[in-house]
């Protein structure tokens, strides 16, 4: 199963522990799931295709009896990955077709804003290997529900990653690695995580933001050639990916 594919199996599974397994209470009632989409823009390269398979992965399941008989009732709103649209979605959709069970963001920022709301209106915010970090603490973040993994994780597997190809993690002291990311709160996620590697090995970071949505890179690809490190980590999203 493709990691796309078990993220969304991941979210239907605990979206389904919510929904009781009584038959004749079940029968004649569904699950309001509003998905948070971007098909438009410059990030819809990412957005249409998460999107598309979310969607099919919704219908699949009622197609298959639904969660313990009860149906998916699917909404979708288009953000464009912009926050305050994403923000106008939710208070749009959390009390549709008698309210929300879940909302997966697919959107740091939109994760951020809607990290505030959530406790308030307990509806849990599901974020497969994206969103904040942080949220990890859920004696702290106790309507975020971060599953399989988070940016953190992620770029603690680069590290490693150039630490084995370097022949071991204490060989990471003296090296340089720099990291172009998207300069959005997404982009921003794991840079807490390797200034702390950083510390810890020995190397030396290099922090290039790109301005979004990122089909401007010169000057920053530029400074690459300049300053040149050992490994360059391109921490991108949407169109920046294809420009770079």
């Amino acid at each position: 199963m493709k990691l796309g594919s078990l993220a969304i199996a991941i979210v239907i599974a605990a979206a389904g522990m919510a929904v009781p397994d009584q038959g004749a209470q079940a029968a004649g009632k569904e699950q309001f799931f509003p998905v948070l989409s971007y098909r438009t823009g410059p990030y819809a390269p990412n957005g249409a295709p998460w999107a598309n398979g979310y969607v099919d992965y919704l219908k699949l399941v009622n197609a298959r009896g639904g969660i313990n008989g009860v149906k998916i009732l699917v909404e979708e709103c288009e953000t464009g990955y912009a926050t305050d649209k994403g923000v106008e979605c939710y208070e749009r959709l959390k009390g549709a077709h008698g309210g929300a069970t879940v909302f997966q963001p697919l959107s740091t920022g939109i994760t951020f804003a809607l990290t505030e709301k959530a406790p308030a209106d307990k509806i849990p915010l599901i974020t497969a290997g994206y969103g904040r970090s942080e949220s990890q603490d859920g004696g702290v973040f106790k309507w975020n529900f971060p599953l399989i993994g988070t940016y953190w994780v992620a770029a603690d597997v680069l590290v490693q990653a150039i630490g084995k190809r370097e022949g071991g993690m204490a060989k990471l002291k003296g090296k340089k690695i720099a990291l172009v990311y998207h300069d959005s709160p997404y982009g921003k996620e794991p840079i807490p995580l390797l200034q702390e590697r950083a510390k810890m090995l020995g190397f030396d970071l290099q922090l290039l933001p790109v301005t979004a949505p990122g089909v401007e890179q010169k000057a920053t690809w530029l400074q690459i050639r300049q300053s040149k490190p050992d490994y360059v980590l391109l921490w991108g999203w949407g169109v920046m990916n294809s420009t770079a």
